[in-house]
């Protein structure tokens, strides 16, 4: 198979869908690689580190998207983007596709079979090639949160940490799965009081468990959600329902009880986001403020982080590729259970029950059809 990387063009995204260990392990197996020109830059990879790997370095994207049986990326493919997709071309990335109706409306039409990372499940219900990115998202909340509660930066002025005499700051966190786990260890390592919210009380008796003194579980409901706003300095969206857009937690309203230079984080915005006044922004532009609360809504936060991100998501993403590269679809997801939940559109149609639910779209095709 020629398995082609393009290079990310979303704003600051700083990650490609490769690293030289996977070109090498790629051309072991017999494919061919195809990398265009400076796409490892962001990560500090450069071209002749790839073509000592075994890869072929070509200079345009038209011509990655061309040559190649499958395209490994980062990020969703952009609308510049949809016109050099073929059909039946695999690609494989995260899309997020419940979050954009034109996303999913650009790629039905490119009849592309779209492998989504985020989708992919074992049978323990882990979502592994979201795991790392999620763990880095989580970090992040905190460290882009604590810079927007300063003063200069539209915030309250607040010290996350606090310092003796006087209080650390407040910080709530909507979910208790990988980001809001994440986000809580980075919060109370710096000293503030952390609240963890979660529908789920065996994920709360677990995370009362593993987390230090200064992190309480709460209920997630609509009361425990208005309350804990009234005292939170930063509010962290930390929701996901897989494949699906995530529920709205706080909603307009609610943001008359928070206090004036308050930060929310919605890391959720990648699935719509859980606060209703959430809409995706950039790491260019990366605030903009309603009801006097902060709000940060960057989609692709561990693109900023882009060799630490690249290297932790293509050690999760490669055997997977290794496994559609050998196989091709629908084999490989015949035989990989985990990797068939991927899949959310073959041929035109959508083959993922969460993300037809989100548009109404009609005609959704479970992906066996195609097996």
């Amino acid at each position: 198979m020629i398995v082609g990387v393009p290079k990310e063009i979303k704003n600051n995204e700083y990650r490609v869908g490769m690293v030289p260990a996977g070109v090498r392990t790629l051309q072991k197996a017999g494919h061919t690689v195809l990398i265009e020109k400076s796409a490892g830059e962001g990560s500090g990879i450069t071209d002749p580190e790839y073509v000592g790997a075994g890869a072929e370095i070509v200079e345009t994207a038209d011509e990655v998207y061309a040559r190649a049986d499958m395209i490994v990326k980062v990020k969703e493919p952009l609308a510049e983007e949809f016109r050099r997709i073929r059909p039946g071309q695999i690609i494989f990335t995260y899309f997020h596709f419940a979050s954009s109706l034109e996303l999913t409306e650009g790629m039905l039409a490119t009849k592309a079979t779209c492998i989504a990372y985020e989708t992919i499940a074992t049978a323990d219900g882990k979502l592994p090639l979201l795991t790392p990115m999620s763990e880095v998202a989580g970090r992040m909340s905190i460290q882009e949160g604590a810079k927007y509660l300063e003063k200069p930066m539209k915030g309250r002025g607040i010290l996350l940490s606090g310092v003796p005499g006087v209080a650390p700051a407040e910080v709530v966190i909507l979910g208790g799965g990988v980001v809001g786990s994440n986000a809580a260890k980075v919060a109370a390592g710096l000293g503030a009081q952390v609240t963890i919210l979660d529908v789920s009380l065996d994920r709360l008796r677990y995370l009362d468990d593993i987390m230090p003194p200064n992190v309480v579980t709460l209920m997630s409901n609509e009361y425990n959600i208005r309350a804990r706003l009234k005292s939170a300095d930063l509010v962290v969206g930390a929701v996901l329902v897989v494949g699906a857009r995530a529920p709205k937690l706080v909603t307009r309203d609610m943001l008359s009880l928070m206090k004036p230079g308050s930060v929310i984080v919605d890391v959720a915005i990648d699935q719509g986001g859980c606060v209703e006044t959430a809409r995706p922004t950039t790491h260019a532009d990366p605030i903009y403020i309603v009801d006097h609360v902060v709000h940060y809504c960057v989609a692709n936060m561990p693109g900023a982080v882009g060799r630490t991100s690249t290297y932790a998501l293509t050690n999760v993403t490669l055997p997977y590729a290794l496994k559609i590269a050998n196989l091709g679809f629908p084999k490989c997801a015949m035989e990989d259970p985990a990797l068939a939940l991927g899949v959310n559109m073959v041929d035109g149609a959508i083959t993922c029950r969460p993300v037809a639910e989100a548009f109404n779209k009609p005609g959704y095709v479970p992906v066996e059809k195609f097996f």
